[in-house]
C-alpha cells in the first residue's frame, strides 16, 4: 500500500497579531511632548516597493545618556518614565511612528543606535536591524558593523534628521536599497 504524504503549509510570523496586541501607548517610549521627545517614523516596503500594511516593529534603545533601562515594567506606560522598549503596528499606508528620545552612545566614541525587530507577512522569522543617528560621522565611520558593509549598504541603516528634530528611516525588505538585516546565532 503506497501512501502519498502531503507537506503541511509553511508558517509565517504574521499577520495574526490579535492576541495581547495592541496595548495602550505601545509605540510611546516616552509621552509625546515630553522634554527631549522626538518622533521616529518611516515606511515598511516589500520587494516591489509597495508599502506593507500589516507589519509590526519593536524597538529597544538606551536613553539620551546612553543608559539601558534595566528594570521591569516596559509595558506600563505612565507618561513620565522612559521605557527603552516599544512596539508599534504600521498603518494601512505602511507608515510606523514612535515617540522616543535620541539614544545616547552606550560607551564613549560609540555610534548611537536603536535596535529594531520586524514582524511581517511572508516572513518565517522576525528580522533584526539597527537605526543609526546621522550626526556623529566620526562614530559612524568607526562603528564595527557599519565598517563591515559596503558604503551604499551602510546608508540603509542611517536615519535622516527631520526639520523638527525627529528621525525618518524606511525599511525595504527586499530589492533595490534592501535594508541590512542582522543574523544573531
Amino acid at each position: 500500500m503506497s501512501t502519498k504524504l502531503v507537506p503541511t503549509p509553511g508558517q509565517t510570523v504574521g499577520p495574526f497579531y490579535g492576541y495581547a496586541l495592541p496595548f495602550e501607548k505601545d509605540n510611546e517610549l516616552l509621552a509625546p511632548g515630553s522634554a527631549g521627545s522626538i518622533r521616529l517614523q518611516g515606511t515598511v516596503y516589500d520587494g516591489s516597493g509597495q508599502a506593507i500594511p500589516d507589519a509590526i516593529l519593536e524597538i529597544w534603545q538606551p536613553d539620551a545618556e546612553g543608559k539601558v533601562v534595566q528594570r521591569t515594567g516596559s509595558l506600563v506606560r505612565d507618561g513620565y518614565t522612559f521605557t527603552g522598549w516599544g512596539r508599534g503596528a504600521v498603518g494601512n499606508s505602511g507608515v510606523f511612528t514612535f515617540t522616543t528620545v535620541n539614544p545616547g552612545p552606550t560607551k564613549p566614541g560609540a555610534a548611537a543606535f536603536i535596535s529594531v525587530a520586524i514582524f511581517a507577512r511572508g516572513l518565517t522569522n522576525r528580522l533584526f536591524t539597527r537605526i543609526y543617528l546621522p550626526e556623529d560621522t566620526e562614530a559612524l565611520a568607526n562603528d564595527p558593523l557599519l565598517t563591515s558593509l559596503e558604503p551604499e549598504r551602510r546608508q540603509t541603516l542611517i536615519a535622516r534628521r527631520d526639520p523638527d528634530g525627529g528621525l525618518t528611516w524606511d525599511i525595504r525588505l527586499q530589492g533595490e536599497g534592501e535594508t541590512v538585516f542582522l543574523d544573531f546565532q
